[in-house]
């Protein structure tokens, strides 16, 4: 039974825990970013001006910086956990080897992500201070980084130790982070025009 929503016609809700298998079969729709959580199907808001340019500047600022044998990426699905119930977020920001980038998987591993960065919006604080910190840790992705928009805008850089992040670096101004390799991030310039 398919339903029609704005003008567009739309498959069924899913009424169960999907696999990745499922997930791949999914109708993409433009308006709407979905990730799979445990096999839950979720819709998280499409970025607000503000946030999207944050996070094409920070992509494209660690990319001038990073070495050519890695890669920042935008707005790429990553599979925490591919075990049914899979779980699939879409983080603002990966840096991955270039190598993995260039093969041009639909989308990546967790083992092949060394920094995840996920920039806050409204209605996903908890999620990306709790819940996304605890799911890429366990991935064992190395770095997390969070960019809390509200003024000032700030970046605080996880490193994973032991199993569990630490704050390696916080700020509002210029930072200097060596996680996935060092980097020079002029915070405040996120969300400036100029």
């Amino acid at each position: 039974c398919r339903r029609e929503l704005d003008g567009v016609t739309t498959a069924p809700w899913p009424d169960h825990l999907l696999s990745l298998t499922e997930w791949d079969t999914l109708t993409d729709d433009p308006r709407r970013r979905y990730e799979l959580i445990e096999g839950v199907l979720i819709v998280v808001p499409r970025p607000a001006p503000l946030h999207q340019r944050a996070m094409v500047r920070l992509a494209a600022e660690l990319d001038r910086q990073l070495p050519d044998t890695l890669t920042a990426l935008a707005d790429v699905e990553v599979v925490i956990d591919a075990a049914h119930p899979a779980t699939v977020r879409v983080p603002d920001v990966v840096v991955v080897p270039t190598q993995v980038a260039e093969r041009n998987p639909p989308r990546l591993d967790a083992a092949d992500v060394l920094l995840a960065v996920e920039i806050i919006s409204p209605g996903t604080r908890r999620t990306d201070r709790v819940t996304k910190l605890t799911e890429y840790a366990d991935a064992g992705i190395a770095a997390y980084w969070l960019v809390d928009l509200d003024p000032p805008t700030t970046l605080t850089a996880y490193t994973l130790v032991d199993g569990d992040y630490e704050i390696a670096a916080e700020g509002t101004a210029d930072l200097t982070l060596l996680s996935p390799a060092e980097v020079q991030i002029r915070v405040e310039r996120l969300t400036t025009r100029r």
